[in-house]
């Protein structure tokens, strides 16, 4: 009687994957796009308490009683929504990177 056996995977060489032109590509992609967006993420953010605690500029009124603080501090919500669904759609694009990394992989394993 024959055993199920399953095929032995043989190792993986991150050193080779990791020095690939296609990992470097992937690496370069999320770069050039994770290091502006968190630059410009951290800058808003800290924006707020800055200019609460250091000007008069938000406490301006927009309409009535609601001042530009207020309106600043709603912004960063919506802000935060907004690049987690840009980051989201931005991450396919990455997965697939990764998916042809595997594949090549997968290749040359055979």
């Amino acid at each position: 009687m024959q055993q199920n056996a399953k095929p032995i995977k043989k190792e993986v060489d991150y050193t080779a994957v990791a020095s690939s032109a296609d990992f470097q590509k992937l690496l370069q992609a999320k770069k050039r796009f994770i290091i502006p967006m968190s630059l410009f993420f951290f800058c808003f953010y800290i924006a707020l308490p800055l200019m609460t605690s250091y000007s008069k500029i938000l406490n301006t009124p927009v309409l009535g009683a609601i001042t530009w603080a207020w309106v600043f501090a709603f912004a960063q919500f919506i802000m935060t929504w907004a690049l987690c669904m840009i980051y989201s759609k931005k991450a396919t694009a990455f997965d697939e990177m990764a998916d042809r990394i595997l594949v090549s992989l997968e290749k040359g394993r055979e």
